[in-house]
C-alpha cells in the first residue's frame, strides 16, 4: 500500500478540519446521544450508547459517500458552499432551539434507534462540510472521512461535556468554527464544475480548468481570495445577525 499520502501537507490539513468540523458539529449529536438514553438502566446506557454511535457512523459514512460523488455534479457544489455559509452563520449567532422533541425510552433498542434516526436528519451541515474538507485535499478522500469520523467520535461521546465547557468559557472557539466552515465554502464555490470544465456550460464564466484526475485547477490567488472571502462573509453576517437579535426582543 502507497502511504506517501502521510507526507502530504493538504492530506493532515483536511484530516484537522474534518475533526474539528466533527467536534464543532457534533455538540448536538452528543446532547440528543444523552437524551435518548437518559431512561435506560444504567447496565443498558453503556450499550444504547455505544450502539447507537456506531449505527450513526455507520449511516453517515454512507451518506458522505454519496454527497462526494454528488459534489461532482453542475451547481451542488454551489448550493453545498451556500449551505455551509448558512451554517456557519447559524454557529455564530444560535437559534436558541432546544432537544425538546427527542424522547428518551427505557428499552435499549428503541433509544439506538431514536439516536441513528435523529442523528441521521441533523447530519446534513457535517456531511456537507465535511465534504468539501475532504475534496481539498485532492486524494484520498475517503480514508480522510473515515480517519475523522473515527477520531472525532469518541471526543463527541465521551468529551462532550469538556467540548460544551471550552466553548463556553472561550467563544472565540465558535467563531473560529463558523468561519471554518466560511472557508471551506469559498473554495467549495468557486471549484465547482461549471466554472472550471472548458467543455461544458459554456454559458457561464470559467474560473479555472481541471487537471487530469477531474479536479479543479485555479490560480493561487483566486484559491486564498475565495477561502479567505467565505470566511469574512460569515463572520461578518454572523455578527450582524447576532447584534441584531438582542434588539429585536427588547420590542
Amino acid at each position: 500500500m502507497d502511504l506517501d499520502f502521510l507526507t502530504h501537507t493538504p492530506f493532515w490539513i483536511a484530516l484537522g478540519q474534518i475533526i474539528i468540523i466533527d467536534i464543532l458539529l457534533g455538540g448536538d449529536n452528543a446532547v440528543v446521544i444523552a437524551l435518548a438514553c437518559r431512561k435506560l438502566p444504567p447496565e443498558q446506557r453503556r450499550k444504547g450508547i455505544i450502539y447507537g454511535t456506531a449505527g450513526a457512523i455507520v449511516l453517515r459514512i454512507i451518506l458522505i459517500a454519496f454527497a462526494m460523488v454528488l459534489l461532482a455534479l453542475p451547481f451542488l457544489k454551489v448550493v453545498g458552499a451556500i449551505l455551509l455559509i448558512w451554517i456557519g452563520i447559524k454557529l455564530i449567532a444560535p437559534d436558541d432551539e432546544g432537544h425538546d422533541n427527542i424522547e428518551g425510552s427505557d428499552r435499549l433498542f428503541a433509544a439506538i434507534k431514536t439516536i441513528i434516526v435523529a442523528d441521521l436528519v441533523m447530519s446534513v451541515d457535517n456531511v456537507i462540510a465535511i465534504a468539501g474538507a475532504a475534496q481539498s485535499s485532492g486524494e484520498h478522500q475517503m480514508l480522510l472521512i473515515v480517519l475523522g469520523l473515527l477520531i472525532s467520535v469518541p471526543i463527541i461521546v465521551w468529551g462532550s461535556q469538556l467540548v460544551i465547557t471550552l466553548m463556553e468559557r472561550f467563544p472565540m472557539i465558535i467563531v473560529a468554527g463558523g468561519m471554518l466552515l466560511g472557508w471551506i465554502a469559498g473554495g467549495m464555490f468557486v471549484t465547482d464544475p461549471v466554472f472550471v470544465n472548458t467543455e461544458k456550460w459554456l454559458w457561464m464564466p470559467k474560473l479555472g480548468t481541471t487537471d487530469a484526475q477531474g479536479l479543479a485547477d485555479i490560480s493561487r490567488a483566486l484559491y486564498w481570495s475565495a477561502h479567505i472571502g467565505g470566511a469574512l462573509l460569515v463572520l461578518a453576517l454572523g455578527k450582524f445577525i447576532a447584534s441584531r437579535r438582542p434588539a429585536a426582543a427588547a420590542h
